[in-house]
């Protein structure tokens, strides 16, 4: 079992209810679509391109999964539209499986001297402080030491909302005042981290696109300095998208990729949204593994994304 637990009948139904919405759409769409026809033909896969370009698949990703499908009935010779649903699936599934690895997300931390820094960026309003909140809880709840660092210093806000999630999450954070270099805290956070023996770091940090390039040159300078503290860190660079923002989660994570390495994605909100198939097309377009996805606002409601059990939810 991983360190966040396996994958229970309650967390099934939390992504169920989560992705209502979606599974919503989708499904009378399909169902619309193969509605009085007994085979996939050309007709049923134009109408399965809309639906997946509507649900925010996007394009690139939704073409991809019907040159699959195509295979598959010029394979087969004829496919019946009750197969369609398990043929989507499937190719669905191993679409995602591709930029992810078995047990990745449930993991357990590297035996280590140091602790596990997770620096986390994303533009403001993405839900960002919200979800380093529940990942300090959950590692919390796990038995972990954690630390929390503001280095967001250009908003009074997001200093003030990321103490409230420590307080409410009972972890120290390591802050300094608005206007302070995001640099010296990340800094400052690691150094107390080690002195504390913390098994976790998690660094919040500023989400501002408006010039992309302080951007770049802000977020290499907060990884230099924290790796003189800890070396090769952030073990972890995570960035949280909006799933309810649609094909602007893509340009999001088009600017923050070329600004940094980013090696994990939070898809949040998606319990608000019909497009929940954002995080099918941002993991592939981006060869990025989707790491949690965010179902609700209970501090629980941060889920380990397990790809089948997505697709099962989204396609049943």
């Amino acid at each position: 079992m991983g360190l966040f637990g396996s994958f229970t009948k309650d967390k099934k139904d939390k992504l169920d209810k989560g992705l209502a919405k979606t599974k919503e759409s989708v499904f009378k769409k399909l169902s619309r679509a193969v509605a009085g026809r007994s085979r996939v033909d050309e007709d049923v896969l134009d109408e399965l391109e809309e639906i997946l370009i509507t649900s925010d698949v996007g394009v690139n990703t939704t073409l991809k999964i019907i040159g699959r499908i195509e295979e598959r009935v010029a394979k087969d010779k004829f496919l019946s539209t009750s197969e369609l649903n398990s043929i989507l699936k499937e190719e669905i599934v191993a679409l995602l499986s591709e930029n992810h690895v078995d047990g990745e997300g449930d993991f357990e931390l590297p035996q280590s001297e140091y602790p596990y820094v997770i620096m986390v960026v994303g533009v403001n309003g993405v839900g960002k402080t919200t979800t380093i909140g529940k990942l300090a809880y959950k590692f919390k709840a796990a038995g972990k030491k954690v630390v929390l660092g503001a280095a967001d210093t250009f908003r009074a806000a997001a200093i003030e909302q990321l103490q409230v999630w420590a307080d409410r999450v009972g972890v120290p954070l390591v802050r300094q005042n608005m206007g302070s270099d995001p640099a010296s805290v990340a800094y400052d956070t690691l150094a107390s981290a080690k002195k504390q023996g913390a098994d976790v770091v998690i660094i919040d940090t500023a989400g501002r696109l408006h010039n992309k390039i302080n951007l770049m040159n802000e977020l290499t300078k907060v990884k230099t300095v924290m790796q003189k503290v800890v070396p090769n860190t952030p073990n972890e660079i995570i960035l949280v998208l909006d799933g309810s923002t649609g094909q602007n989660a893509f340009e999001q994570a088009k600017e923050f990729t070329k600004a940094t390495e980013v090696n994990a994605l939070v898809i949040t909100k998606l319990d608000g949204t019909a497009k929940g198939g954002v995080v099918i097309g941002v993991s592939d377009q981006f060869k990025i593994p989707v790491k949690y996805i965010g179902i609700g606002e209970g501090i629980d409601d941060l889920q380990v994304f397990d790809r089948k059990e997505f697709v099962d939810s989204l396609f049943n």
